[in-house]
């Protein structure tokens, strides 16, 4: 969820450059098929995340949460051709879901669907060898993907983290998501190697650049 009015979120998503009958249909069988069909991130912000990537230039592209992979296939129809996603999802049954809509996509090709924990193929990545990184998983583990993010990170390369106001609880973090969120976000205010801004969109996305 936003911080903006419904209104005021329909208003900006009828904005929006429209998305595929195939991503309707998707966000339609998320909603009756999982129990939290809120964490589908939704066309506002793949969009956004969409023209990050074409206007960046991005070519290899990790995205850590799957979820039933909406927004990684406006990611991957962001790519040229020769262009590829790693998505890293730990549930077998939302993995199932993203992978029958994959293949039904022109860009399914593009996407690696890695099945199991992140950090333990994050850690496989070879350094700087990545242009983009999407961090949408559970939300105590966002210290350590920033982590592995910043590694495999060439220089230049954007980190886009999902839910970093976390609607409104890092600023008094109780739980153990809440702290998690809190203290990535304040590991990248101080960190003086990348460039930063922290955007409301939706439910808070923190956009960074290494230096």
């Amino acid at each position: 969820m936003g911080f903006m009015p419904k209104e005021i979120e329909e208003y900006a998503a009828d904005h929006t450059s429209p998305v595929s009958s195939l991503l309707k249909r998707l966000e339609k069988e998320t909603a009756e098929k999982t129990p939290l069909p809120q964490m589908l991130s939704g066309k506002v912000e793949d969009r956004f995340l969409q023209i990050l990537i074409r206007i960046s230039g991005a070519r290899r592209v990790v995205e850590i949460g799957t979820f039933t992979g909406y927004s990684t296939l406006m990611m991957a129809e962001g790519l040229d051709e020769d262009g590829e996603i790693m998505t890293l999802e730990i549930s077998e049954e939302y993995a199932e879901i993203a992978r029958s809509y994959f293949r039904k996509s022109p860009h399914g090709d593009k996407i690696t669907l890695v099945l199991g924990p992140a950090v333990d193929t994050l850690r496989k990545i070879p350094g700087r060898s990545v242009d983009f990184v999407f961090i949408d998983a559970d939300k105590a583990s966002y210290p350590v993907y920033y982590s592995e993010s910043f590694r495999m990170l060439r220089k230049g390369g954007l980190i886009a983290a999902d839910n970093a106001l976390w609607s409104g609880k890092v600023l008094s973090p109780a739980d153990e998501d809440s702290r998690g969120i809190a203290l990535f976000n304040e590991i990248v205010k101080k960190d003086k190697r990348v460039e930063k801004v922290m955007l409301t969109i939706r439910d808070g996305v923190y956009l960074i650049r290494k230096k």
